[in-house]
C-alpha cells in the first residue's frame, strides 16, 4: 500500500524527533518507500493526513501518542465525510498514555507495527463524532478513534496535559486523578441513548467509549468493540477520592462494571446537557476541546484500520 507517515517529533519525550534517521530507515528496510511530514502545532498532523489521503496515499501512519492518532484521523475527512472510505489508518505508537492501542493488545515495539505496516489485512474502522460547545462558547465538531468522555475525566485529562508528565503515562494520570478528584463536584447532567428519554444523572465519568480504555489504562469500557456499530457508554455516578484509592484495581481490570454506581448500556448516538447551566469539560481523546452540551454519534466502518 502506498504509505504516509505522520510524523510527531515531540512523541516518546521527544526521542521520535531525535532518533527520525534511525526510526526512518527501520521503516524503509520493512516496507520500502513511503512519504512523510513533520508536525509543529496543533491540528497539523489533521492537516497533513488530509492532504496525504487527498494525493492518494492509501495508508496514513499516526506517529506518536492518542492525541496524534486522533488528528490524523480527523485528516481522513473533509466537509463531513471520508475522502477514501478504502484507506487505511496505521499506527506507530510512540505516545505516553497508550490507551488507543491497549484495546488491540499492540505494545510499543518497533518491529510489532512495522509487522502490521507490512501486512495487507485491515479491518472496518468505526469512528465516532462529536459536536460541542468550544471555550469560546462557538459550536465545534471532531471525530474520534478512542472515547470521549465528561465529567472529573476531562479535568484529570486538563490538570495531564496543562502539567509535566515527567513521571510517565500512569503516574502522571493517577497524579491528575487524584488532584482532579479533589476540586470536583459532580454536576447533574440530562443524558440521552439513541432516540430515548433524558435521564437526569449524577456523574462521575461519562465514557462514550469505541475503544476500551482511557486515562492511562483504565478499563473503562471491556466490551467495547471498533467494528460493531455501536458505542459502549459507561457511566460512573457517586464515586469520589476513597473509591479511587481503595478500589483502583477494579477500574484498571473492568471490575467496576459489577459495581453499584456503574451503568452500562450500547447506542449509536448519545447526547448529553448540563441541567442547571454547570459548565461541564468534555476529553475527547484525551484532549479537552470544549464542553456540554454535546451529542457523539457513530460512524459504522467509515474506514479501514491496519490491524
Amino acid at each position: 500500500m502506498k504509505t504516509f507517515l505522520v510524523v510527531n517529533p515531540r512523541s516518546a519525550g521527544g526521542q521520535t524527533g531525535k532518533r527520525w534517521a534511525e526510526l526512518s530507515a527501520q521503516v524503509n528496510r520493512a516496507i520500502g518507500e513511503f512519504g512523510h511530514g513533520f508536525t509543529e502545532g496543533a491540528m497539523d498532523a489533521a492537516r497533513i493526513a488530509r492532504k496525504a489521503v487527498q494525493d492518494g496515499y492509501e495508508c496514513v501512519v499516526a506517529v506518536g501518542g492518542d492525541g496524534t492518532i486522533n488528528e490524523v484521523l480527523n485528516g481522513f475527512f473533509h466537509d463531513g465525510r471520508a475522502i477514501n472510505p478504502r484507506a487505511a489508518l496505521g499506527i506507530i505508537p510512540r505516545g505516553t498514555g497508550g490507551d488507543f492501542r491497549r484495546a488491540f493488545g499492540w505494545d510499543l515495539e518497533l518491529d510489532s507495527a512495522l509487522a502490521r505496516l507490512r501486512s495487507e489485512h485491515t479491518e472496518p474502522f468505526d469512528v465516532g463524532f462529536v459536536e460541542y460547545v468550544n471555550h469560546e462558547g462557538k459550536p465545534e465538531q471532531r471525530y474520534f478513534a478512542n472515547i470521549a468522555s465528561f465529567g472529573v475525566s476531562a479535568v484529570v485529562a486538563h490538570e495531564v496535559n496543562t502539567s509535566s508528565k515527567a513521571l510517565g503515562g500512569n503516574l502522571s494520570f493517577m497524579w491528575g486523578t487524584v488532584k482532579g478528584l479533589v476540586k470536583y463536584s459532580a454536576p447533574k447532567v440530562r443524558i440521552r441513548a439513541d432516540a430515548g428519554s433524558q435521564d437526569p444523572v449524577s456523574v462521575t465519568v461519562v465514557a462514550v467509549a469505541n475503544g476500551r480504555y482511557f486515562g492511562s489504562g483504565m478499563c473503562v469500557a471491556p466490551s467495547a468493540l471498533t467494528h460493531d456499530g455501536l458505542f459502549d457508554v459507561t457511566v460512573w455516578s457517586g464515586y469520589g477520592l476513597n473509591d479511587f484509592i481503595f478500589k483502583s484495581k477494579g477500574i484498571y481490570n473492568g471490575q467496576h462494571v459489577t459495581w453499584k454506581g456503574t451503568r452500562q448500556l450500547q447506542c449509536r448516538s448519545f447526547e448529553a446537557e448540563s441541567e442547571n447551566g454547570q459548565e461541564v469539560l468534555i476529553e475527547v481523546d484525551g484532549e479537552v476541546p470544549g464542553r456540554l452540551p454535546a451529542k457523539m454519534t457513530i460512524l459504522p466502518g467509515a474506514i479501514r484500520l491496519k490491524v
